[in-house]
């Protein structure tokens, strides 16, 4: 790869095509130790994204590196480095936790007995249960005790807290920020924006398989303000829109913070830049 960098992960000029969906050339790279959020509305390309990154599927053009090293010519150099965790995940329900892992650690020679029991007991899990008795928030996190046991200093997450209660997902959001602060570098691929606003240092959102923004979570909230119309949305501001959305009491107007009044806008939330960007061709 050009311009080598031992970044956690690097990616060049990813793409992939389907008859229906094409994601296009793709370009990031990760900041070690740092919580980056992946967002986009659902068949956005994000688990396409994901997937070709880790050579689920084999993609139509692009590079990849994990610290440095290429997945094809160090396929066991890069298992150890990186943990996947995904929300579609699935496990022998019927096998005891302790079965499992058994068979889990004989992939990794770097396997660490401590550090898997350090996680099991700070996420309360017995290795007596079987993933049939675990709650969705508890299989996540027996997940991540697995990737974090054999030393992963990247997390992929696809959709982890997809399906979860509010509170199980709080809970999530703060191992995700005490796992930052151990030095682990997490990418999160999310529609849960709010989940986002909790822990991430940064965010790429993907449209319609095309990367349109990467930037500081703050950079790219402060980009943006909100404007709150009662009944019609006056001319100058549909001029500025850059989505509108219907609300109980009128519209939301999405606009650029320098086109924006900020005595007569306010803050946008990340949901709310999505949701406004992704119907920006709205008609009313």
């Amino acid at each position: 790869m050009a311009n080598k960098t031992d970044a956690p992960l690097v990616v060049r000029n990813l793409c992939k095509n389907y008859p229906a969906f094409q994601l296009k050339p793709l370009s990031f790279e990760l900041e070690a130790g740092k919580i980056t959020g992946f967002i986009g509305r659902n068949g956005a390309g994000k688990t396409t994204t994901i997937n070709a990154v880790l050579s689920l599927i084999h993609p139509d053009g692009g590079e990849v590196a994990f610290c440095g090293l290429n997945r094809q010519d160090s396929a066991r150099e890069v298992m150890e480095k990186i943990g996947f965790v995904s929300a579609g995940m699935t496990f022998y329900t019927r096998k005891k936790l302790r079965t499992i892992t058994a068979v889990t650690k004989s992939f990794y020679p770097g396997w660490d007995d401590g550090e898997y029991r350090k996680y099991m007991s700070a996420f309360s899990l017995s290795e007596e249960k079987t993933p049939a008795e675990l709650s969705n928030g508890m299989k996540i996190k027996y997940a991540l005790a697995l990737a974090l046991s054999h030393g992963a200093e990247l997390l992929i997450l696809d959709e982890p807290t997809s399906g979860l209660d509010p509170v199980s997902r709080d809970e999530l959001t703060e191992v995700f920020l005490r796992l930052r602060d151990a030095g682990k570098t997490v990418f999160f691929s999310t529609h849960i924006t709010s989940d986002l606003e909790k822990c991430a240092d940064r965010i790429l959102f993907l449209q319609n398989g095309e990367l349109k923004a990467d930037a500081g979570l703050n950079d790219f909230r402060n980009s943006w303000r909100i404007a709150e119309c009662e009944g019609a949305v006056p001319d100058r501001l549909k001029a500025a829109a850059k989505g509108i959305c219907r609300i109980r009491d009128g519209y939301t107007v999405l606009l650029p913070a320098g086109e924006a009044d900020p005595g007569s806008t306010r803050e946008a939330t990340l949901e709310e830049i999505m949701v406004h960007l992704e119907r920006e061709e709205i008609s009313l």
